[in-house]
């Protein structure tokens, strides 16, 4: 669990990095990692604005339980930021997926890294 903990908040330094040297105001929701009711970064800048849930996980396929996703659609729907889900594997590039984008099972919305490469956005994207 530490170690999840410590890839997840190392690779949302990451993001933070970029966006803030790309211009964004960037903040880091408070409790990011721990619980599931805010996305864990905001990144504003001339009117754009997005909401980041972000994923360091290297298996092909990326499940978000469903009280987390549920809670993003509802962030979502109530301040009208746009909200992706960026996920990164070791070694290759992040792709931001709209929560739009996931599919829906019983337990978990679910995106493949196949699906998600080809159709989600490159973080060089929001520079």
């Amino acid at each position: 669990m530490v170690m999840t903990y410590r890839k997840g908040s190392r690779a949302e330094r990451e993001l933070i990095d970029y966006f803030s040297n790309n211009g964004y105001s960037v903040i880091r929701a408070a409790g990011s990692g721990v619980n599931s009711l805010s996305p864990d970064l905001l990144a504003f800048k001339h009117g754009m604005q997005y909401a980041i849930e972000s994923k360091a996980i290297e298996k092909n396929n990326l499940n978000i339980d469903r009280e987390q996703f549920t809670n993003m659609q509802k962030w979502e729907k109530n301040t009208g930021i746009t909200c992706y889900i960026a996920w990164r594997k070791r070694g290759k590039q992040w792709r931001f997926v709209p929560l739009s984008l996931f599919n829906e099972s019983k337990k978990s919305f679910g995106i493949s890294w196949k699906k998600a490469s080809v159709i989600g956005k490159e973080l060089k994207e929001f520079s």
